[in-house]
């Protein structure tokens, strides 16, 4: 601290000669007013430079009035967020001899810690020779608002061992930064200082201690404390939408929302972003659709924000038509809106819209960030957009994102859908530490594209470490395990995963890779009796891979029973016609398969034709399907 506190004397005295000489005087507003263009901050500084001028600097003005304008005009900096108008203010408070002003230097240190600027705020609050509460509030506020919670809350310790009588903004302060640290246990003993000095219940205070609790994912606790509160404001409302948000309760969430609007609190733009972040399952789309509506009546639909969020919503419930609708009534697009274009048409699995609105982006001009590439770099991978996921990785050395791990996880990701497993290790080893993402994408790639024994591997080394796998990390693991032929190791996977009871109970999918397994070493019986004994209702994937298997091995009598259920669940899936009739004709029950073949043709049933991808001269995947004689690349 010592040695920082030299650098910034070091640092200011060097720059002292250059800030003094255009520091607001009469001479200053005399240049001034010879043009007629005054900038934003000039315009601010006119009346004020008019005053100076206008006076002569007697002791009765300087003592009277002087000190409040400054203050007034130090105030105002703030708020404009403007330093360089502060340090010339600064500046003219020293020429004009204020800086042991109170009230001027308190505001000063605030200036400076609204502009980022903790360091001049540190400096000045340790030059000043009287402190008030107001002036401990404004440096600890200055680094809060710099994201620097720990400095923020000694310099909160160090106050109250002054004897510094804390006030409300003191508290809901330094709850901020306990909430920025997401340390419940600092911000608890707060809590008890608050009980302590009766501010408990101050509508500020209770609405911080909300907010703090929400955001350490204790919404018990930001409940008891809002049941017990007298008056609530729309930001009180908002913070525990915000709990529930965050711990995923849609319906407290809701049930909240309803109760305030029966208040009379009118919702904000705030409280439905956060009631919106609350929906997560399928089952919430009806919820989510209600409350697009009552945005619809309060006339926030053309907010960027709710935009962002809705769209973000429609394209993870697959809803396309919405999430075009939404697009379409975009009236700003920057960077947060692309984003969410980009990220929206990704979730949709339109992977060309997302490559051509991410062009349009890089067009205009508008900066990408890691929100950006990790969006197209999953759209590349879903159309294997090798060449432009290559450019893309490019990209990212270029704006210093290189150690990101969200975009780490998506090039890892788009590599190996791409089939470039050896890339996607690099990137992989690249990575200083690994979560879930990271291993379950290159399990995936290893896993999808062949390499059985190394995903294998993969997937014994990712138990060493502290992440633990998920259902995905099996899925990856058993589809290796299917296509190596590892039966054994297979089944020996599933019952890991079956018996861990801090896992979910296996999906479908699961299930299927079991029935693969079987399949692919020839054993159909055990295959059909491990279908039977699911504990979950057998879906198509089940079905279609035991018949597979019969087609395989020529079993008649397997494949005809489970054909008829097949028939069952896909009654008008031309896929599984073809399948069943296939089988049939492998078999030579060549009857059997036209009389199959008849029945899809009775009920309407058209096979779908095959699809391709190819790479035009433009360097942009189409596709072309099948039937199609010719194609324009």
């Amino acid at each position: 601290m010592l040695q920082l506190l030299r650098y910034t004397i070091l640092y200011t005295t060097k720059a002292a000669n250059h800030i003094l000489s255009r520091a607001i005087t009469p001479h200053i507003y005399r240049m001034f007013s010879a043009h007629q263009d005054f900038d934003f901050h000039k315009i601010y500084l006119y009346p004020f430079v008019k005053k100076l001028h206008s006076i002569s600097f007697d002791s009765n003005f300087i003592h009277d009035n002087t000190p409040y304008v400054f203050t007034k005009f130090v105030s105002q900096s703030a708020k404009l967020g403007s330093l360089d108008l502060g340090i010339q203010l600064h500046c003219t408070v020293i020429k004009m001899g204020f800086s042991s002003n109170l009230f001027i230097t308190t505001s000063l240190v605030d200036m400076y810690g609204k502009c980022g600027d903790v360091l001049h705020a540190q400096q000045l609050f340790d030059e000043m020779p009287r402190r008030n509460v107001v002036t401990w509030n404004s440096l600890i506020s200055g680094y809060v608002n710099a994201q620097i919670s720990e400095m923020a809350i000694e310099i909160f310790v160090v106050m109250l061992h002054m004897g510094v009588v804390v006030t409300a903004h003191s508290l809901s302060t330094v709850l901020v930064g306990c909430a920025q640290l997401k340390d419940g246990r600092l911000g608890g003993q707060v809590h008890g200082l608050c009980l302590k000095t009766g501010f408990e219940l101050n509508d500020v205070v209770g609405t911080s201690l909300i907010d703090m609790y929400s955001k350490c994912l204790d919404v018990e606790a930001s409940r008891r404390i809002f049941d017990r509160m007298v008056e609530r404001n729309i930001v009180t409302w908002t913070s525990l939408v915000g709990g529930y948000s965050l711990t995923q309760q849609s319906d407290e969430a809701m049930i909240l929302v309803r109760d305030m609007l029966r208040w009379g609190v009118r919702a904000n733009f705030v409280t439905y972003n956060c009631l919106l972040s609350s929906f997560s399952f399928p089952e919430d789309f009806n919820h989510f659709k209600q409350v697009h509506c009552c945005i619809i009546r309060e006339g926030l639909e053309s907010n960027r924000y709710l935009s962002v969020s809705l769209m973000t919503l429609y394209s993870e419930s697959g809803n396309a038509e919405n999430f075009l609708n939404i697009c379409s009534t975009l009236k700003i697009w920057d960077q947060i809106s692309w984003n969410a274009v980009i990220a929206g048409f990704a979730k949709l699995g339109k992977g060309e819209d997302a490559l051509d609105c991410y062009f349009k982006m890089r067009q205009e001009g508008i900066n990408i960030d890691v929100y950006t590439l990790s969006g197209i770099l999953k759209a590349m991978g879903l159309i294997a957009a090798l060449e432009e996921g290559r450019q893309t990785h490019g990209i990212v050395f270029k704006c210093g994102h290189t150690s990101n791990l969200c975009v780490q996880n998506a090039l890892v990701s788009m590599y190996a859908k791409c089939g470039k497993i050896v890339d996607a290790e690099k990137v992989f080893l690249s990575i200083e530490e690994h979560d879930l993402v990271s291993w379950n994408s290159l399990l995936a790639g290893c896993a999808y594209n062949g390499y059985g024994s190394k995903a294998v591997g993969l997937f014994e080394q990712m138990r060493r470490t502290i992440v633990k796998p998920d259902l995905t990390s099996f899925l990856a693991v058993l589809t290796a395990c299917s296509y190596e032929g590892l039966l054994d190791k297979g089944l020996e996977y599933f019952d890991m995963m079956r018996n861990d009871d801090s896992l979910e109970p296996p999906k479908l999918e699961h299930y299927a890779c079991i029935v693969n397994l079987y399949a692919r070493a020839g054993y159909i019986h055990e295959a059909e009796s491990f279908i039977i004994s699911m504990s979950v209702k057998p879906g198509p994937t089940v079905y279609k891979t035991l018949l597979s298997a019969c087609q395989i091995y020529g079993n008649k009598e397997i494949a005809i029973r489970n054909a008829t259920k097949l028939i069952e669940l896909c009654p008008y899936d031309d896929a599984t016609y073809v399948l069943i009739s296939n089988v049939m004709a492998t078999g030579g029950y060549w009857d059997d398969a036209a009389e199959l073949r008849k029945l899809m043709y009775d009920r309407g049933v058209k096979k779908q034709p095959a699809h391709s991808w190819i790479s035009s001269r433009k360097n942009k995947p189409n596709l072309i399907l099948s039937n199609e004689l010719t194609a324009v690349c």
